[in-house]
This record gives structure tokens, sequence and C-alpha cells, in this order.
């Protein structure tokens, strides 16, 4: 018995090192995807939404594939994070992305919630990329298959919302449904008179990479001259 506790007692630096390049390594980056998660919010919370994405990147990074559910929400509070951060474009086709990959994913992976979030976010995404779009000239060919998307978008929001029995958010969809109809039929002129959206004014003044139909972002205009044409940045209304 003496012999065999002994042998136990050496075999344990062994299991130790074996936990520690096995399963002790993954729970490591977790942790370390946590940290970068929670610096990010820090900083989105102070305003500074270049830094949080740089988080959320750090977080993409750490946080192992076979954890899919959560790295689906990363994504989706990294492609957010963008958009405030005036990346429009990175994060429209990130959301793009996210939004084909959610879609299809088994249900036991993704929460009905996470779908219908990155709905809204894509939403919001093709609804700025039309605006931006339409501002710098674009022929009707380019912008209108982002805004009639973003429209389809809206309006499953709504009719999920409304099987649901969630008056608020059906109320909320529709007035982005009705905002997008706005936005496809406005004249141009009508539009530049319009106060620019924060999250198009970085791509209009050429600090972020040119915009193309496969490029978005999303936020609202702010109150004033045409506060009732979109969405305000937390999908709300006005």
């Amino acid at each position: 018995m003496r012999i065999f506790l002994i042998l136990c007692w050496l075999t344990l630096p062994l299991l130790a090192w074996a936990y520690h390049v096995g399963p002790g390594q993954q729970q490591l980056a977790i942790d370390r995807a946590a940290s970068q998660v929670r610096q990010a919010s820090t900083a989105a919370e102070s305003g500074d939404h270049a830094t949080a994405t740089l988080h959320y990147a750090e977080a993409l990074a750490y946080l192992p594939e076979d954890q899919v559910g959560d790295r689906y929400r990363l994504r989706l509070a990294h492609a957010r994070s963008q958009m405030l951060a005036k990346q429009l474009p990175e994060s429209h086709v990130a959301l793009q992305s996210l939004m084909d990959e959610v879609e299809q994913a088994p249900p036991e992976q993704v929460d009905p919630s996470l779908v219908s979030q990155t709905r809204d976010a894509l939403a919001h995404a093709e609804y700025y990329m039309t605006w931006l779009l339409r501002l710098e000239g674009k022929p009707a060919e380019e912008w209108e298959p982002e805004i009639e998307s973003a429209r389809q978008h809206y309006r499953k929001l709504a009719e999920d919302a409304k099987k649901a029995g969630d008056q608020q958010s059906l109320e909320t969809h529709q007035h982005d449904l009705e905002s997008a109809i706005r936005l496809a039929r406005m004249d141009l002129a009508q539009l530049q008179a319009l106060k620019l959206p924060s999250q198009c004014k970085g791509c209009c003044s050429g600090q972020c990479k040119k915009v193309s139909r496969k490029q978005a972002k999303r936020k609202s205009p702010k109150k004033g001259a045409g506060a009732n044409l979109g969405p305000l940045p937390d999908g709300s209304g006005s």
C-alpha cells in the first residue's frame, strides 16, 4: 500500500502536465477571450468603439473553434462594434457572412434570438449602405438590392414579433420597414439635405475603405432634419 501511495504521488506532476497541455490550454484560451470581452465592454461604455472592436477581434482569436454558439455571439458583438467605430463596409461583410451561417446552423448551436439580432443588425447595415451608396451617386442597380434586402429583413422581423405577441418589437420593426421604404423612394436632393448618419461619416470622408455592394454598416440619423427616416443605433426606432 505504501508503494502504491508513493507511485500515485509521483504521477501527480504527470497528470497536471497532461491537463495543462490538454483541457487546461482550452480553458486558458477561454479565460483570455473572456478578459478581452470585458475590456471591449469597458471601452464601448466609454465610447471608444475602435478600441472595443480590437478587443473583440482578440477575443475571437483566443476563443476555441468548437465554442460555436459563443463564437457566433462574439462575431455579432464585433460587427456591431465595427458599425459604431465607423467601419460600415467591414461590418456589412461580417454580418452577411454571419447571417448565412446562423440561418444554416443546427438549432442546438444557435439561439433563435441570436438569429433575430443578426438579422436586425444586417438590415441596419444594408439600410446605411444604401444611404452611403446613394450619396456617392451610385446607380440604382447598386443600391436597390441593398435596401430591398433590408426591407425583407425588417418585414420578417415584424412578422416574427407579431407571431410572438411582442407589440413593442412589432412597432419598432414596422417603423424600420417604413424607413427603408422612404429611403428607397426619397429624392436624392432630399437625402443630401439630411444630417449624415454617424456610421457613414468616416466612409464619406474617405477614412474607411471604399464601399461596394459587398460591404456595409449600421446606425441612424440624429434628431433633427430627417430624424424619422431611419432606425436608431440600438434598433429601437425614433
